[in-house]
C-alpha cells in the first residue's frame, strides 16, 4: 500500500521562478518598510521640533523661528506614495487584496482551475493597461517639467512608482497564469 502525499492541483513552478518571486517580494517589502519607516522619522521629529525643542529653546531665550522639519509633511507624503503603490505588489504576492464575491459559484467548480487562470491573464492584463496610462501621466508630469512642492525637484520620479506597482502587481498575475501553484491562498477569513 502506497501512503505517499496525493499529486499537488498544480505542478509547482520552476525554482528561478519561485526564487524571483521570492526576491522580489523581499525587495518591495524591504522599500515599502523603509518608506514608512521614513514617515513615521520626518512626522514625528517635525512634531518634536515644534512642540517641545522650539519652546524650550525660546524660553532660553533663543530666537530660532520655525522649528519644524522643513517639508517633513512633503517627504513623508511622497513617502507615503512610494509604500502604497508598492503594496500593491505586496498584496498580490500574499493574497491580502480585497476579492468581491460576485459571480462566485457561477461555473461549475470542474472548471475553476481553468476559470482561475483566465481570471489571472485577464487581470494582469487589465494591470497592465493601468500601468500604461499611469506611465503617461508620469511622462507628462516629466515633459511638463513637474516639480515637487516645496523642494523645487521634479516630482516623476515619485509618481513612477504609480505604473510600478502596477506592473508588478500585473507580471504576478501572469504568472499565476502560468504557474498556478505560486498563486497564494487566500485567507480563510477573506469574504
Amino acid at each position: 500500500m502506497n501512503h505517499s502525499s496525493p499529486a499537488p492541483a498544480h505542478p509547482p513552478a520552476p525554482l528561478a521562478v519561485t526564487r524571483l518571486l521570492a526576491g522580489w517580494h523581499w525587495l518591495e517589502k524591504a522599500v515599502a518598510m523603509a518608506a514608512y519607516v521614513l514617515i513615521s522619522f520626518m512626522l514625528v521629529s517635525d512634531v518634536m521640533g515644534r512642540e517641545f525643542a522650539g519652546p524650550l529653546l525660546r524660553l532660553l531665550g533663543f530666537d530660532v523661528g520655525a522649528t519644524g522639519i522643513y517639508g517633513s509633511q512633503k517627504i513623508a507624503l511622497y513617502a507615503m506614495i512610494v509604500g502604497s503603490f508598492l503594496g500593491l505588489g505586496i498584496a498580490t504576492a500574499t493574497g491580502a487584496h480585497l476579492l468581491p464575491r460576485i459571480a462566485f459559484g457561477w461555473v461549475p467548480a470542474s472548471w475553476g482551475p481553468k476559470v482561475d487562470r483566465l481570471a489571472d491573464a485577464v487581470t494582469g492584463t487589465i494591470l497592465c493597461t493601468v500601468a500604461w496610462y499611469a506611465w503617461v501621466f508620469v511622462e507628462s508630469s516629466r515633459e511638463a517639467g513637474t516639480v515637487m512642492a516645496t523642494f523645487e525637484a521634479p516630482v516623476w520620479p515619485i509618481q513612477a512608482v504609480i505604473p510600478l506597482g502596477f506592473l508588478s502587481a500585473a507580471l504576478r498575475y501572469f504568472i499565476f497564469a502560468l504557474w498556478p501553484a505560486t498563486r497564494p491562498r487566500p485567507p480563510e477569513f477573506q469574504e
